[in-house]
């Protein structure tokens, strides 16, 4: 990918920050080669093949300086260790050289990516276990673009730094520490003729570097905001021409573009200046070299060979501290990532150990299969849907200052259907995350079939629960992919027998491709109730002892609401249910009404005895649904 059009990867990896290099950090960043012990074998040999070839590419200076001597002098010359060779057995050995030197970058390229690349897999893969074993406590306090980041961005960096800046730094210090003895070897002079200008080139490049560097991140921070622009103005496509808005959003791109533009323009000055001067300062320093050297010549305090082979080993010393800054800077990006990817791995899991995403992971899978099989880790094939909620009191870790639920004591027989409804915050949709155990409650105890809840493996016991909410959001694959995702080794079969009990087979199968269709990001390809009745095939396929319905039949249509209900009513079918409604008439049949306000059950019962209460809550709300007179009509319910 060209740098002038870089991927937003490229973009999030160039702006992490560096960090100082410090023992704790490098301790960090060598915590990783745990990665690659399965590949050491592979790894050591790539380091072999490596430094064979820098050792081979230090050879070249001094074949070639060789060569020269010969053609001048005798036609034959002398080699430390080999003896005297003719002009034509120097070209050979060159020749040679320069062929086995390829042959050894080449393995140590072939085996530093394949090396890097299986390790760098093997710890996306951790990394995305851990993540999506995290509690919903830790996505609370984070945003998601954050966490993407750490499997792309930061992965991205520690890959530059394990397949690119490793192999270049083992190869640039053989160049810079071969080519200091060697020019030292051939010429104690030129050697200090030479050491006097590189001074001047490190400060120019520290001076061009950091100026470079800086217009750089402002031109990409500058593109990311015009990306963002475009990611906005797509995303409401509709609303920009629904207000004919189209001239406006060019106005607003044609400003952040032109940001742009001057950031780098000023970038390619300083990027320009800075080649015109290397060049100068790099051909002048050669220009002196070589004067200087010429008065050697011309003394006979050296040969033509050698002064080509200072020459050589000069540009190979001054390429090695050339790339020694951008070297450093990557490997402090990296130190960086490779700790924000530590702090990712050290997150404690819902599933308690260090190793233990991987042990939940396995269970809730488990519990998915166990749902219908029947064999379980534990005392029971399948839960009766006996739920307790005993004195249970509530804060969430992010405000802990703010208590949610109070005493709330609740509770549902097996096959029950409970009805959960009060105004806006006052905590219905927080006790249900606390029977999925997304959190655990402060106070009291929460029973199931007479159990602790946490005394049940978590993935087990997810997997005897489903989830049918408000907002239905469908993975972006297609129809049939999103239904067996309730039940992941169901089969077409029952796939298509979840889909009719749902309602959802009859419209599945107008589209052209059925059951293959893409629904699209997020499902944008089909309506409210189309989502609504796949989300409910899906709970049906996984057949769950417990079912929680988050106001499942808000929003839609007449039409699309009565098939939604039909199909709800299969799906309740001998399942404990917990029902979170504010339309009155999806709940007037539950066993028990639970009316919450302020993070309180403050009235429980049946329809007809809540409704008989003349100065209850849940007679105001009747009375707001159905008509009657309002003895509060400020009353905010949801």
């Amino acid at each position: 990918m060209s740098r002038r059009n870089p991927t937003p990867e490229q973009m999030a990896r160039d702006r992490l920050p560096k960090v100082p290099l410090t023992r704790e950090g490098v301790r960090e960043m060598l915590a990783f080669a745990r990665y690659l012990r399965p590949y050491r074998g592979r790894f050591a040999f790539g380091l072999a093949a490596l430094f064979l070839g820098a050792v081979l590419g230090l050879a070249f200076p001094l074949l070639a300086g060789a060569l020269i001597d010969a053609a001048i002098g005798s036609g034959t010359t002398g080699l430390p260790g080999i003896g005297r060779l003719a002009r034509n057995d120097v070209a050979l050995l060159l020749a040679a050289t320069v062929t086995l030197q390829a042959i050894a970058s080449f393995n140590s390229a072939l085996v530093f990516n394949r090396v890097g690349q299986r390790a760098l897999a093997d710890l996306r893969r951790d990394c995305y276990a851990r993540l999506i074993s995290l509690p919903m406590t830790f996505f609370a306090q984070r945003r998601v673009g954050e966490l993407t980041s750490r499997i792309s961005a930061d992965v991205a960096q520690m890959e530059g730094a394990l397949v690119f800046a490793l192999p270049q730094m083992c190869r640039q210090a053989v160049f810079l520490l071969g080519g200091v003895t060697l020019v030292a070897l051939t010429s104690l002079k030129l050697t200090a003729v030479m050491l006097g200008t590189l001074p001047l080139l490190i400060a120019a490049a520290v001076f061009f570097g950091r100026r470079l560097r800086r217009y750089s991140r402002e031109t990409q921070d500058q593109l990311a905001a015009t990306q963002t622009i475009v990611e906005e103005t797509l995303q409401a496509i509709a609303s920009v021409k629904a207000f004919a808005n189209e001239a406006f959003e060019l106005r607003r791109y044609e400003r952040g573009n032109d940001l742009v533009l001057d950031a780098a323009m000023k970038a390619a000055r300083w990027r320009a200046a800075f080649v015109a001067f290397f060049i100068v300062a790099l051909f002048g320093g050669i220009v002196i070299v070589l004067w200087f050297g010429a008065g050697l010549l011309a003394g006979g305090e050296i040969t033509a060979g050698e002064l080509t082979r200072f020459v050589l080993y000069s540009t190979f010393v001054a390429g090695a501290m050339g790339q020694a800054a951008e070297l450093f800077s990557q490997i402090q990006k990296t130190v960086g990532a490779t700790q924000r990817v530590r702090e990712l791995l050290r997150e404690p899991t819902e599933f308690g150990c260090s190793r233990g995403h991987e042990a939940g992971i396995a269970g809730a899978a488990a519990g998915r299969a166990n749902a219908t099989q029947g064999a379980i880790p534990g005392p029971r094939a399948r839960l009766r849907g006996e739920v307790v909620f005993d004195a249970v009191g509530f804060r969430y870790p992010s405000r802990p200052d703010v208590a949610v639920l109070h005493d709330i004591t609740l509770t549902a027989q097996p096959g029950e259907r409970i009805a959960l409804v009060g105004p806006s915050g006052a905590g219905k949709s927080t006790l249900t995350a606390l029977l999925l155990r997304f959190y655990e409650p402060d106070q009291g105890r929460l029973l199931i079939d007479g159990r602790e809840a946490r005394e049940y493996p978590l993935g087990w016991l997810r997997g005897q629960m489903a989830l049918v909410p408000q907002d239905i959001v469908l993975f972006g694959g297609t129809i049939e992919e999103n239904i067996v995702y309730g039940r992941p080794d169901a089969t077409a079969a029952e796939v298509r027998a979840a889909a009719a009990l749902a309602n959802a087979d009859e419209f599945i199968r107008t589209f052209p491709e059925g059951y293959a269709t893409v629904v699209g990001e997020r499902g944008i390809k089909l309506s409210g109730g189309q989502r609504q009745r796949v989300a409910i095939a899906r709970a049906i396929l996984k057949n769950p002892a417990i079912l929680i319905l988050d106001e499942a039949t808000s929003s839609l249509d007449s039409e699309s609401e009565r098939l939604v209900q039909i199909a709800l009513e299969r799906l309740m079918q001998g399942r404990t249910t917990f029902i979170i409604a504010h339309r009155l008439a999806t709940v007037r049949h539950a066993d028990a009404i639970a009316v919450i306000d302020a993070g309180r059950v403050v009235e429980l019962g049946t329809h007809d005895e809540l409704s008989a209460r003349p100065e209850g809550l849940y007679r105001r709300l009747s009375a707001l649904q159905f008509g009657e007179t309002a003895r509060d009509e400020n009353a905010e319910w949801v």
